[in-house]
């Protein structure tokens, strides 16, 4: 249901109010109203990625698998030194 024009000037009325006598709740109150309407687009925005699902991976899975491929570089690279170390310091 819509605000009248009465109720809307009443609203601003106490809004100023508010704001001149207290604005430290006003900015709390302000902060607070932010952070509520971010977490309801969040909230409506992994609904809408329920809906539709996506093809490609999401950058957790990216940053996971980037992260074990570079671990098993690693331990390659390390075990081909070692093995080719050995090899040269034992005698024939």
């Amino acid at each position: 249901m819509a605000w009248s024009q009465e109720e809307e000037r009443i609203l601003l009325r106490i809004e100023r109010h508010l704001v001149d006598e207290d604005p430290k709740l006003a900015a709390r109150l302000e902060s607070f109203d932010k952070r509520v309407r971010r977490h309801e687009e969040g909230r409506r925005r992994r609904e809408r990625r329920r809906e539709r699902p996506s093809r490609r991976p999401r950058r957790s899975t990216v940053v996971l698998m980037t992260s074990w491929l570079l671990i098993a570089t690693l331990i390659a690279t390390l075990l081909i030194l070692v093995l080719r170390h050995e090899a040269a310091a034992l005698p024939l």
